[in-house]
């Protein structure tokens, strides 16, 4: 007697990659609404201790979130780290609601406010924590940079286009080194000396450095 072969009946092969390619993995959904509160934590952590003494678990003590909560959105603390430095440039001053005193010098300094000054303290502390990072990693470094020195240097451009319009400093200054001016000694105060830049540092700063070079040459008209 021949052996009948029910092909029907027997159970379905598994799929191939190829037949699965572009079908949506089903999986449950990553809830990004922590993450500010995530990332914040991130930065106080990292303010505090540095990159080499931070630790993930440090981070969601600090943001009350599960450790395996973190580790499904960044897979490693140079992700969150990176994640977390780039979200401060979020935060920059709004460019279109600087201080418009009508003179340079009360510009510059109706700038240096507690809050400003808090904020550019805490960016810079955090840039003291990932120096480490930042001489290994390029992209650490290009981050920093833009959230922290980049955004106060872009105001201070602001401030010194404003003066060249009113006739008060000359058309032919250097824009970029002297908005650099100011951030940089900040960041060597902090970095280097390890002290906080106060606002008598940054008065300072205005008074005897920026405005004596912004004043060089003659003023347009």
């Amino acid at each position: 007697m021949t052996k009948t072969h029910l092909a029907d009946s027997s159970p379905a092969a598994p799929a191939t990659p190829d037949e699965t390619a572009g079908k949506p993995r089903l999986g449950r959904k990553r809830d990004h609404t922590r993450d500010t509160d995530i990332l914040e934590a991130a930065l106080d952590v990292l303010a505090e201790t540095g990159y080499d003494g931070m630790t993930i678990d440090m981070v969601a003590t600090r943001a009350k979130a599960g450790k395996a909560t973190l580790y499904r959105r960044w897979a490693s603390k140079s992700d969150l780290v990176l994640d977390a430095v780039a979200c401060m440039k979020s935060k920059d001053l709004d460019l279109e609601a600087l201080p418009d005193t009508g003179t340079l010098r009360g510009d510059l300094i109706a700038m240096v406010r507690p809050p400003n000054i808090r904020d550019a303290e805490r960016k810079l502390n955090v840039m003291t924590g990932v120096v480490s990072m930042i001489a290994r990693d390029p992209e650490m470094a290009a981050a920093a940079h833009a959230a922290i020195v980049a955004p106060r240097a872009a105001a201070n451009r602001v401030l010194f286009e404003r003066a060249i319009e009113r006739g008060e400093i000359a058309a032919d200054v250097e824009l970029d080194t002297l908005s650099m001016i100011a951030p940089a000694m900040a960041a060597f105060r902090t970095l280097i000396l390890r002290q906080s830049p106060d606002r008598d540092f940054f008065v300072g700063i205005i008074d005897n450095v920026v405005l004596p070079a912004a004043h060089r040459g003659t003023p347009a008209h």
